[in-house]
């Protein structure tokens, strides 16, 4: 595949990672909009997000056996068909029961979306411009989450929520018939292979307890909840037992054998524990700067804003270096600069200008443009064609589970370690401290009468407790970045192309 017909195949492929990552954001914002019209709580509303995540994490890992059952392209076209009616369903959902029932469908058909459109653009490009195909698939990884919140409040405010869901519809449709009329000729060979039911209700037990603890958990005060500790006793339960069975099953449901590749294991590992601190950090960053900075959600979006600009400018230069250069240095590039970026937060002040916040997003960029691309490059090294989709899932399936885990325990760390600051500060402070009898007569003589100075002077200092409480979370991520690098070079060497071809060139 050369030419216009190659470029129209990338970018219906692209846009269909597009979809997928960004339905898997874009309803967080419009969630209070979404429950106050079906006439809910926002907390039960949050099963609208809990019902695809769940969903979602037993569809990804299923994706090797579809693939190898039906074929890439048969798999991935029904998906983004099926995604699509799902969203259009979503879109005309008439009570929350009926919104996460659709909700449900939606994230279980969207599994195989990422893997396939990432097994597919390998597939399309000839050997020497695979590290190409990565980096259009790095890009719309990394725009989508970005355009998710702008898109989904946008929409919320100005029109009705239902069409966060039904934007899908024309796009999913127009790839759908794009990537059948393009790849239908490129389809893979397919196996009659029996269903390992027992290994599917293991994998939906497991994954499900796992997801809504990680969805709920916050909520319920993680394990001081009956509810989190029993599900916690599910996923662990669960787990084991879905490991021994499959390990041990003739046809297992998902294939652990990739494993035993070192470049695998490992690669897979440092690419979820990398994207979870990045993924947590980036839930930090605005969180703190509208709740404790008084920035809008504007101000704070044009923060991270850099971000998505330097890694789509400088994505196109990875992917040339990528078959030029060992993966390996390229790595260590993304959490060389990944770990600074999280350092350079770790310092912010009280007074620290807009300038002062977009600076470590714009080093951030840098690891954004070299992070997808080497890691996969390097987890895919030496996977046979036929086991690439399989990779994908599973690889895909470890990252979306780091950042739910991230998401999850992000905020509890951060409220934790802004109470012990809280605590260490007022230990520290007695009305005679100078800087408080200062600042309180300083309110005093402003007007402020003697209560009024007292509420305005814990403000500030329960203010101040959230900075230090995130400042130790960005410290903390980025010596975990820089540690990661060990992890990497343990790895070996990834032959250009990052792993071979799904079918022939």
């Amino acid at each position: 595949m050369t030419g216009a017909a190659l470029g129209v195949a990338a970018l219906a492929l692209a846009m269909g990672t597009f979809m997928q990552v960004l339905d898997s954001t874009i309803a967080n914002v419009s969630l209070p909009t979404i429950s106050g019209n079906l006439g809910v709580s926002t907390n039960q509303g949050t099963w609208v997000i809990t019902a695809f995540a769940v969903a979602n994490g037993i569809g990804v890992p299923l994706t090797g056996w579809l693939m190898g059952r039906y074929g890439v392209v048969r798999t991935f076209v029904g998906s983004v068909l099926l995604f699509t009616i799902a969203s259009f369903l979503c879109g005309i959902a008439w009570s929350l029961p009926s919104l996460i029932f659709f909700r449900v469908l939606q994230g279980g058909v969207s599994g195989p979306m990422i893997p396939g459109s990432q097994a597919l653009l390998i597939s399309i490009f000839p050997s020497d411009k695979r590290g190409a195909a990565m980096g259009i698939w790095s890009i719309t990884t990394l725009v989508a989450p970005i355009c998710g919140p702008i898109l989904g409040g946008y929409i919320s405010d100005n029109y009705h929520w239902g069409w966060i869901f039904l934007i899908n519809v024309p796009v999913g449709l127009a790839v759908t018939f794009l990537c059948w009329q393009g790849l239908k000729g490129r389809e893979t060979p397919t196996r009659k292979l029996p269903v390992d039911n027992v290994g599917l209700a293991l994998l939906v037990v497991w994954v499900g307890a796992l997801q809504v603890m990680l969805d709920q958990g916050k909520d319920l005060d993680w394990f001081a909840s009956t509810q989190i500790v029993i599900l916690a006793i599910v996923t662990a339960i669960g787990f084991a037992a879905f490991l021994i069975w499959e390990l041990t099953a003739k046809n297992p449901i998902v294939d652990l054998s990739l494993f035993k590749s070192r470049n695998f294991a490992l690669g897979t590992l440092a690419f979820c524990l990398g994207y979870a601190v990045f993924f947590a950090c980036n839930l930090l960053m605005p969180l703190w700067l509208q709740t404790q900075v008084g920035y809008t959600a504007t101000w704070a979006g044009l923060v991270a804003a850099p971000t998505g600009v330097i890694a789509v400018l400088l994505t196109p230069l990875s992917a040339k270096l990528i078959s030029k250069i060992d993966a390996r240095i390229i790595a260590t590039v993304a959490y060389i600069a990944f770990g600074v970026s999280y350092l350079m937060r770790a310092r912010f002040t009280a007074d620290a200008s807009f300038v002062d916040f977009m600076l470590p997003l714009l080093v951030q960029g840098i690891a954004m443009a070299t992070f997808f691309l080497a890691m996969i490059t390097i987890l895919l090294d030496g996977i046979p064609s036929h086991k690439i989709p399989l990779a994908s899932g599973l690889s895909n399936f470890a990252r979306i589970t780091g950042g739910g885990f991230a998401a999850s325990i992000v905020t509890t760390l951060w409220d934790r370690r802004e109470a012990l600051h809280q605590s260490r500060m007022a230990d520290q402070t007695t009305i005679f401290t100078p800087g408080l009898s200062k600042a309180l007569a300083g309110l005093h003589s402003a007007g402020f009468p003697d209560l009024a100075a007292k509420a305005a002077v814990t403000r500030t200092m329960t203010s101040q407790a959230y900075l230090l409480a995130a400042n130790d979370i960005f410290w903390a991520s980025g010596w975990i970045c820089i540690l990661l690098i060990g992890m990497v070079w343990l790895c070996k060497r990834a032959v250009s192309g990052g792993g071979a071809p799904v079918a022939a060139d």
